[in-house]
């Protein structure tokens, strides 16, 4: 076990939220239920009410930033945070919990490493691996890089989880836990169980660490959008010239 996992949650919240203004966010509430953790999307500050952890999904960090900004919900993270709630950081989410960003200014500061943006190149270089991490699986967990940045350095009181060549590729602190790949885009339910662990919360699905009925449009139960509203917009999606056919990838 790490020193990060030695302090217990301080947060009264038996609840994992999932920070729902841009990115990622159906996939992570997918993984969760999965194992058995109540868990819901948060939007506004009433939302962080009961919260023993919250995650910031992959997404476009600037386009993130902007918007807690713009709510106010940064000042919440930042005032939730320091109240005992844990939070976890996935690629863009990792970005704006670093305190040091390279070449540029840091967002919410409240993970003692040093970040770069685009660490690998565009989204065309974006790649799938997989990995060892004992202390969270025994077998190997796949790893879903999609313009992933990079963890260059980490400061005082954080523990590397996953050092790949010259970066870094996961780390924590008490309270942060941070990757730069997309766990809830695979059927791995690794870092989604150490999460809601180090949140205090006892998640199910203890011997499995691959759930096989998972699939990549498992997310798409939580969709808002009903078989009726997706057939009445087809018609526009038709008239789009760059209309791509999701049901048709040799399109894409």
């Amino acid at each position: 076990m790490s020193r990060a996992e030695l302090k217990p949650p301080t947060a009264a919240g038996r609840m994992i939220g999932v920070l729902d203004l841009q990115g990622g966010v159906f996939e992570h509430l997918d993984h969760m239920e999965r194992l058995g953790v109540a868990v819901r999307p948060v939007k506004k500050a009433e939302d962080f009410q009961g919260l023993a952890g919250l995650i910031l999904p992959g997404g476009e960090s600037t386009c993130l930033a902007r918007l807690l900004q713009i709510f106010g919900i940064d000042k919440v993270i930042i005032r939730k945070f320091h109240e005992g709630m844990k939070l976890w950081g996935t690629c863009a989410g990792a970005i704006l919990l670093a305190k040091f960003l390279a070449g540029e200014a840091p967002h919410l500061g409240l993970i003692d490493i040093e970040v770069e943006r685009n660490g690998f190149g565009s989204q065309l270089d974006s790649f799938v691996s997989e990995a060892s991490i004992p202390r969270l699986s025994p077998t190997p967990i796949p790893l879903t890089f999609i313009r992933a940045p990079k963890i260059l350095s980490v400061g005082m009181g954080v523990d590397v989880l996953l050092r790949i060549g010259d970066f870094i590729a996961a780390a924590e602190s008490s309270g942060v836990l941070v990757t730069i790949f997309h766990p809830e885009l695979t059927p791995s339910l690794a870092f989604h169980r150490y999460f809601a662990r180090k949140c205090g919360l006892r998640p199910g699905g203890e011997k499995t660490a691959i759930d096989p009925p998972w699939d990549k449009t498992s997310w798409m139960r939580f969709a808002r959008i009903t078989p009726l509203e997706r057939r009445s917009a087809e018609p526009l999606a038709k008239g789009c010239p760059q209309a791509i056919d999701h049901e048709n990838p040799e399109g894409i």
